[in-house]
């Protein structure tokens, strides 16, 4: 089941025939998606799936090997330098465990891209970023260090940083892992008011079913290297696919495999003595 984006679709996020692998492993083939503007789009799938990688593609770090990566309709992939740090304002990003800089203090590490990427005065920079903090909760943390906030705070630390620029599009990688039940939920609903409220698209990349089910609008499934399955996640959970029904259940039982491809037994065993 996909739900294919009509020309009439606003998005600001495509890829196209996209191809990427690592070395001679191949990662993602011939991939094509859509992420719709001003949405919540969850990008889930088995670990190794290239999830990340779409992140990272979108992002830059990587090009593509074949296809076109689309930023509001400009090839991220063609990019130079310059043009790319432009569009990497227009982004944020909030990385797998946050990712804060343990020597700075949660005011300046929301600071940091403000400074790093505009030439705002301080007295500006510190109202913006101790708005920020307020928007996630967290304005009376400002003064503490990463290593004095739980890993819930980190989070929605890392969550100010990422919308410091008001970017237009959010990324989220793994933004509930290790988190407790009460930071996993509030965490899920903060990235969905904020995105609702300060009108981003963002991109949830997880694994955990029932909290990216219930904050995305859209959810892609990704297996051998392209979308097993789109749609709302009511038509995601009604699919009828063997792996979308093995990674919806959790099930150990299914076309995603607990042993890794290699030798059989008695290739590896067979002529032992």
């Amino acid at each position: 089941m996909t739900l294919e984006a009509s020309p009439a679709v606003d998005a600001l996020v495509e890829l196209r025939g996209v191809t990427f692998g690592y070395d001679e492993r191949p990662i993602l083939k011939d991939l094509s998606l859509t992420v719709l503007r001003g949405k919540v789009t969850a990008l889930m799938g088995a670990s190794g799936g290239g999830k990340t990688t779409v992140l990272r593609l979108i992002g830059g770090q990587y090009r593509a090997q074949q296809g076109a990566v689309l930023f509001e309709g400009q090839d991220i992939g063609t990019m130079d330098d310059e043009q790319l740090y432009v569009a990497r304002r227009r982004m944020g990003m909030l990385f797998q465990f946050g990712a804060l800089f343990t020597d700075l203090s949660v005011f300046e590490n929301v600071a940091f891209p403000l400074r790093e990427h505009t030439q705002l005065p301080e007295a500006l920079i510190r109202d913006i970023v101790l708005m920020k903090l307020g928007t996630v909760g967290l304005r009376g943390a400002r003064d503490l260090m990463p290593s004095q906030v739980s890993g819930g705070m980190a989070r929605r630390v890392a969550l100010a940083r990422a919308i410091a620029l008001d970017p237009e599009l959010v990324m989220f990688d793994e933004p509930f892992a290790g988190l407790d039940p009460v930071s996993l939920s509030t965490t899920a609903r903060l990235i969905r008011r904020l995105n609702d409220s300060l009108g981003v698209t963002s991109i949830v990349v997880s694994h955990d079913v029932d909290e990216t089910f219930r904050i995305a609008d859209q959810v892609i499934i990704l297996a051998d290297g392209g979308v097993a399955v789109r749609g709302t996640p009511e038509e995601v959970r009604a699919s009828t696919d063997p792996l979308v029904r093995q990674f919806i259940g959790a099930s150990a039982e299914g076309p995603v495999q607990f042993h890794y491809p290699g030798p059989t037994i008695e290739q590896d065993f067979g002529g032992a003595s």
